[in-house]
């Protein structure tokens, strides 16, 4: 078993819940948006382009059969499409319409302006340790992704 400094094993606690934490805001930023959040988090990874079923899935942390769920529900309100994977004939994958990249970039900018009310009550110091960190997270989530 691997053996950590304490202190890394603290952040890493901190860190955890920090976005355990956030992630329930952002949850409940829109409520009363068209899209739910993991709507919209579905919509966002197709958006440079289709995925697989499975792909989605395991991206969301659900199973395979809610993912189709969410995508039939997103293919009833003309979101997504499911098209033949160009790679693999016998597969299928989902693809984002254009009313999909509208109804993400509508949601996003609601978003950004409940968050950017949110950071109003910052310091200055705080927005800059905020944006100091905003390369760090990113920097782990690439390398958990990879």
């Amino acid at each position: 078993m691997n053996t950590f400094d304490p202190r890394l094993l603290d952040l890493a606690q901190e860190f955890r819940e920090s976005l355990r934490l956030g992630v329930y805001m952002f949850r409940r930023l829109d409520p009363d948006g068209d899209l739910t959040a993991a709507q919209l988090s579905l919509l966002s990874m197709i958006s440079d382009g289709g995925l697989r079923v499975g792909d989605i899935a395991k991206n969301l942390g659900i199973k395979v059969p809610s993912a189709t769920e969410q995508i039939i529900k997103l293919e009833r309100a003309g979101l997504v499409t499911r098209q033949q994977d160009p790679d693999d004939s016998r597969a299928v994958q989902v693809v984002i319409t254009v009313a999909g990249t509208a109804a993400v970039e509508s949601a996003n900018q609601r978003r950004n302006a409940m968050v950017a009310e949110l950071l109003r009550d910052l310091t200055s110091e705080e927005i800059e340790h905020l944006a100091s960190a905003l390369p760090v997270i990113s920097k782990l989530n690439s390398s958990f992704q990879n």
